[in-house]
């Protein structure tokens, strides 16, 4: 029969809970105004559209040239690549810009014009061909293609998440909207929370692994080359990261009675029934898509770009190898679904709302989440994106369909990188 976990006396657990905050809350500082000195990748994809509306535009249809791809695309990236400090251009964009004044290339700094379509493109057109002569029709079809669904695949989804927002709004204010199951979680305390998520997720996770775990990993992939050692140690390092916060979680659950579990366990997975799930996580996505795409847009108005990109875009956006864009996937989709999900709506969620009510609990929660993430840029996005995973957990009474809404949101972000 297996032993029970070893009781801590509490004041302990206090004292040890009251210490993780501190730290935590020092590490979250430190590392949010650390990640205002990180680049964002809102240049880079903008970047990356312009040059695929210069692509994509002879198989645009003239009537929708304006409304897809502005008015003058040419001029656009030329002021883009205006903007970039020259030490900063890469020796493509340095070639671009050049081939966009007018000025020629020398027949040395041609030698990547031969595989890629834009440089091709600008090239031709720099000799004074006709412009006709100097597309690529397979290459323009399929940057018309990447640049269709990265503009109306989130326009179509704002549109619709819109929609479904103005039905929620009007069946609540008509008393038309189905009461929510009670919220039902581990019977855990405050302190536990304080520990699970401050000591484990933050001062362990975040410090303690990195600096014992990451250069063992580093050494072991450093023979893989790039990207795809650079893919590997994330799978891994993520993994090793989330293991501390797992193994408190998982003996804080043992420590329950069991026979006190409510129906469904203590972390109320109830995979089944599997189609309410999806449509429960689609459902969400679709409503919290307009609402994050407004809190970002407003966020931009207001201040600008703050930076703080999560590093794990800039790989994404930097590779083309299949194996290191499959591992960042498998990362982004399913690992970190899972194992957020399990501490922020699994356990965290639940015990908030017991103690402090639903709403305060989502809204902390949600909070926390953001906070996590350790990006000032990302800050009040992901604080949107997490109040609406805790509103599914709430509306659905169990902890899969947050999961999957989450994998979902990861997985379309995703797609939209790899599509610019």
């Amino acid at each position: 029969m297996p032993s029970s976990p070893r009781p801590v006396s509490p004041r302990w657990k206090g004292l040890l809970a009251a210490l993780s905050l501190a730290l935590a809350g020092f590490i979250w500082l430190s590392g949010l105004l650390d990640s205002l000195s990180r680049p964002s990748v809102a240049p880079a994809l903008s970047l990356q559209q312009q040059e695929l509306t210069i692509l994509a535009e002879p198989a645009v249809p003239p009537s929708l040239r304006e409304a897809l791809l502005g008015e003058s695309p040419r001029e656009a990236l030329l002021k883009a690549l205006e903007g970039i400090a020259s030490e900063d251009r890469s020796e493509r964009q340095q070639q671009m810009l050049l081939l966009l004044q007018g000025q020629g290339l020398a027949s040395a700094d041609l030698e990547r014009e031969g595989d890629d379509p834009l440089l091709k493109q600008l090239l031709c057109e720099s000799r004074g061909s006709d412009p006709s002569l100097c597309m690529d029709g397979a290459a323009a079809g399929r940057a018309a293609f990447r640049l269709a669904v990265s503009t109306v695949l989130p326009l179509v989804t704002a549109l619709l998440g819109g929609l479904l927002l103005l039905s929620q709004a009007w069946r609540l204010l008509r008393g038309r909207l189905m009461a929510w199951p009670e919220v039902q979680g581990p019977d855990l305390t405050l302190i536990d929370m304080a520990l699970l998520v401050a000591g484990g997720f933050v001062v362990i996770s975040a410090v303690g692994v990195p600096l014992v775990a990451f250069p063992l990993v580093g050494a072991l992939t450093a023979g893989l080359g790039s990207p795809g050692g650079e893919a590997v140690g994330v799978v891994i390092n993520y993994a090793v990261m989330a293991l501390p916060s797992l193994l408190i979680l998982w003996r804080q659950v043992r420590a329950l009675p069991m026979e006190c579990a409510p129906q469904g366990g203590w972390m109320q997975w109830r995979i089944r029934p599997l189609f309410s799930a999806v449509r429960d996580a689609v459902a969400g996505w679709l409503m919290v898509t307009p609402v994050v795409m407004l809190t970002g847009w407003l966020l931009v108005r207001l201040v600008g770009d703050p930076g703080g990109s999560n590093p794990l875009l800039e790989l994404v956006l930097g590779s083309h190898d299949p194996l290191a864009l499959g591992l960042l996937a498998l990362t982004a989709v399913v690992l970190a679904p899972l194992f957020e999900e399990t501490i922020f709506r699994g356990a965290l969620l639940p015990v908030l709302a017991a103690r402090l009510g639903p709403l305060a609990g989502v809204l902390l929660s949600g909070l926390l989440f953001a906070m996590a993430h350790i990006s000032v840029g990302e800050l009040a996005p992901l604080t949107v994106l997490g109040v609406g995973l805790g509103l599914v957990r709430l509306r659905s009474g169990r902890l899969w369909p947050s999961v999957l809404m989450h994998g979902l949101w990861n997985a379309v972000t995703f797609l939209n990188l790899l599509l610019l």
